[in-house]
């Protein structure tokens, strides 16, 4: 699954919008980093824990709008943003992951993606997009 921050992909032609899309996660501090927060608040510094809880709830949201875009038979997400929510007064953060799953082929041919695609990610050759 390609996905990118821009509206377009180099190197691709979009075939097919299959529409908005999105991963949601929902997660509570636990005590011992809203103690810690606490304390690393009145010192100053990174409030690692909530960095680490910030980390997971981004790539738990990431990986839930991959299968959701799979899910409707895409094999790329473009305009892919995250926005990121406090709730129960700071005891708890929801992040969103969102972006447009579309349908993509290569430019020049099955074996020019391998070239154009982002480091980490491969087309699949012969995996045609769907059609209107």
């Amino acid at each position: 699954m390609i996905i990118v921050t821009t509206n377009e992909l180099p190197g691709y032609r979009i075939e097919h919008v299959f529409g908005e899309c999105f991963g949601l996660t929902v997660r509570s501090r636990h005590i011992g980093s809203n103690i810690g927060a606490g304390l690393k608040s009145l010192a100053g510094g990174e409030l690692k824990g909530i960095t680490q809880l910030l980390h997971e709830c981004r790539q738990e949201a990431l990986s839930r709008l991959s299968e959701e875009a799979q899910g409707r038979g895409a094999n790329a997400v473009v305009a892919f943003r995250f926005e990121t929510t406090e709730y129960a007064g700071g005891g708890g953060v929801e992040v969103c992951a969102y972006g447009t799953a579309v349908g993509v082929r290569p430019v020049d041919g099955p074996h020019a993606a391998q070239q154009h695609a982002p480091q980490g990610q491969q087309f699949a050759p012969g995996q045609p997009a769907p059609q209107q």
